[in-house]
């Protein structure tokens, strides 16, 4: 019998390298999830935030501008870079990241407040740069549509990136905006083996519904982009060419991809996930992502880290390429427009 959490993509709760002490556990003490008792229940953790605007200095994402209305993410997608910054709360990067929820219940009167500064320089704002704006608790806090709101009133662009379908319910303010040139969104995809995605992002909507979303958005005329991300070797590198006909045929003007790397903690949830899962083939997997990143499963050097080196990631970027160059010729995402910004948000009638 399987006892670990249902619905979850985590099954352990790794130790958080900040913390000096540490309560130790036994495997027993891991899989206790089957008993109501213990199974964890998602908790959302109100803050009032001091800061909202992340500015990037990768050089792989230079002057990257981005908004989190939340830290940590229900989806469970077991690979996520983002669970290694939950340890900075004080969290694990296990079931922790997608069980405690940490909400910027203000995060809609600090951006305000930016637009305001005089300070402020009009540029694109990503909005998820590193958890999703539209995981389940956005149902509830509506944090994603009050920042559209507010980017729409000031008249600043936005893009977004989600894998779920809640995107939709904000379908009449990303139109408003699509037609001022202020908005481009983009949806992850990972695989259409309905088996897989379960497994890899347990609480996310299908990979068939990804691709109705991405549709319904194109026709009323919003700019689509897809992300096959990550590809992981072994998994999911054999849905490249589908994944990105499937995304050119329902409308995206582009797909973009990252070749998996196992970071900090994920490393360790990873290696308990694909022994549970794909027993079978877990040891193929984790050499062929140690043969992408130089013989281990990560890599921090800039400009190579996302997309890996060596034979099996130049056969990946090989894939992906030439699929694109097959079915996104001669689609070109429009430019957004920074001109139009007001400062103080003073609609105009359209």
């Amino acid at each position: 019998m399987d006892n670990r959490a249902r619905g979850r993509g985590a099954a352990i709760n790794p130790r958080n390298k900040f913390f000096k002490n540490e309560i130790e556990y036994t495997s027993e003490d891991w899989h206790q999830w089957e008993d109501p008792e213990v199974n964890p229940r998602t908790q959302f953790i109100e803050e009032e935030s001091k800061t909202l605007l992340s500015v990037s200095d990768s050089p792989d994402l230079p002057d990257f501008h981005s908004i989190n209305p939340y830290r940590g993410c229900e989806h469970g997608c077991i690979y996520c870079y983002a669970r290694n910054s939950h340890e900075y709360w004080g969290y694990s990067a296990g079931l922790d990241f997608e069980t405690k929820i940490i909400v910027k219940k203000n995060a809609p009167q600090l951006l305000e407040k930016l637009f305001n500064s005089k300070k402020w320089v009009p540029k694109g704002i990503h909005i998820s740069g590193n958890t999703d704006c539209y995981q389940p608790g956005e149902k509830k806090y509506r944090l994603t549509r009050q920042l559209l709101e507010i980017c729409l009133r000031y008249r600043n662009p936005v893009s977004l990136l989600t894998k779920n379908a809640l995107i939709l319910r904000d379908i009449d303010i990303l139109e408003k905006m699509a037609k001022l040139n202020l908005v481009h969104a983009a949806v992850s995809i990972t695989s259409l083996n309905e088996d897989l995605r379960i497994a890899l992002e347990p609480r996310t909507v299908t990979g068939k519904r990804r691709l109705q979303v991405v549709k319904t958005l194109h026709e009323a005329g919003i700019p689509m982009g897809v992300m096959t991300a990550p590809i992981i070797p072994g998994l999911n590198d054999h849905e490249i060419p589908a994944l990105v006909q499937a995304a050119a045929e329902n409308g995206a003007y582009w797909a973009h991809y990252t070749v998996v790397r196992l970071n900090g903690a994920i490393a360790t949830l990873f290696d308990e996930w694909i022994n549970h899962h794909f027993p079978d083939r877990a040891a193929k997997v984790l050499n062929q992502i140690k043969e992408c990143h130089g013989g281990a499963v990560n890599d921090s050097r800039f400009g190579i880290r996302m997309v890996g080196e060596g034979n099996f990631a130049e056969h990946i970027r090989q894939l992906h390429d030439m699929a694109c160059r097959k079915y996104f010729k001669d689609r070109e995402m429009p430019a957004l427009d920074t001109t139009q910004f007001m400062r103080g948000g003073q609609m105009k009638l359209f």
